[in-house]
């Protein structure tokens, strides 16, 4: 089992989405984020001043797989948040110990679905 930690653009979330149904992945957990990597930040005005952001908006997801959903996730997510562009996002794949389904008890690969 892994963790499958992905930060995307918030604008590519609802094609990631499509790429992982097609791939019959349905389970994720999605929240927002604050960040930044290469790209950096940027400089704006509001209402007259200067302003630098160096924390982009990105959105976390979270999706929890069996061994044999990885390449699969992997492959979605990356189909659906490329822009090739720098800030498309990061992947990062963790062993996952153990997972349990709450209202059942099930525990394993079985509590994954």
């Amino acid at each position: 089992m892994k963790l499958i930690i992905a930060y995307i653009q918030p604008d590519r979330l609802n094609a990631v989405k499509q790429a992982l149904f097609a791939r019959d992945i349905y389970k994720m957990s999605v929240t927002n984020a604050l960040g930044c990597g290469q790209q950096g930040g940027y400089v704006h005005m509001y209402r007259g001043a200067v302003e630098e952001v160096s924390l982009i908006k990105k959105m976390r997801l979270a999706i929890g797989v069996n061994d044999d959903f990885v390449g699969k996730t992997i492959d979605a997510i990356v189909e659906g948040a490329r822009t090739g562009d720098i800030g498309d996002g990061k992947i990062f794949v963790l062993p996952m110990e153990e997972c349990v389904r709450i209202r059942t008890g099930e525990r394993g690969p079985e509590a994954i679905g």
